[in-house]
């Protein structure tokens, strides 16, 4: 029971790290892409990929579903077949960068997810969003690495814990997207 009681204070304490008026901030870009009909593109690796993954989801249907606007959500880190070709041909740097090339536009939204705030493919990826004129989004850890700095708003999470870290990171995706699911706007 000492490890749990002690991880869970730890966690309460991360999670009170989170800037609550700049997931306030990302709910409004959010909202704004919504009805705007931006494109929205989110990615990271390992957990961050997983929680790419969960939050496009919840947004795509739990956000959307049965509501007059929907959101044209995108993870980058479902794209396997796209994800290993350029792994393999190209380099893993290159896995979010090349897609966004295809597919995203001035205005749009990238959102990076990078518990180190130093995975070399989401930095390129947010650099190009970035040249574009996309609005650029960083969930970030540890000391927020070189993805803080790099992105129009920053939700870091200050503690040094990879599994904290990716729990408030999936924290902040769940206030974002039941924002829209308990709330009209």
């Amino acid at each position: 029971m000492a490890f749990a009681s002690d991880y869970k204070q730890r966690l309460l304490a991360a999670l009170d790290t989170v800037d609550l008026d700049r997931v306030e901030a990302l709910i409004e870009v959010f909202r704004k892409a919504r009805d705007e009909g931006r494109q929205i593109f989110v990615f990271g690796n390992g957990g961050s990929a997983a929680t790419a993954n969960h939050f496009a989801c919840d947004i795509v249907k739990g956000a959307s579903y049965g509501r007059e606007k929907r959101f044209k959500i995108l993870s980058l880190s479902e794209q396997i077949p796209t994800m290993t070709a350029y792994s393999n041909d190209v380099g893993y740097e290159s896995v979010f960068v090349e897609p966004l090339k295809n597919f995203a536009r001035p205005g749009d939204i990238a959102m990076g997810i990078s518990g180190s705030g130093n995975s070399e493919n989401v930095i390129q990826a947010i650099e190009y969003a970035n040249a574009i004129g996309c609005y650029t989004v960083g969930l970030s850890g540890l000391t927020g690495g070189r993805l803080r700095p790099s992105v129009d708003l920053s939700v870091h999470v200050s503690d040094g814990h990879m599994g904290r870290v990716e729990d408030a990171h999936f924290f902040v995706c769940h206030m974002v997207c039941y924002s829209f699911m308990d709330r009209k706007f």
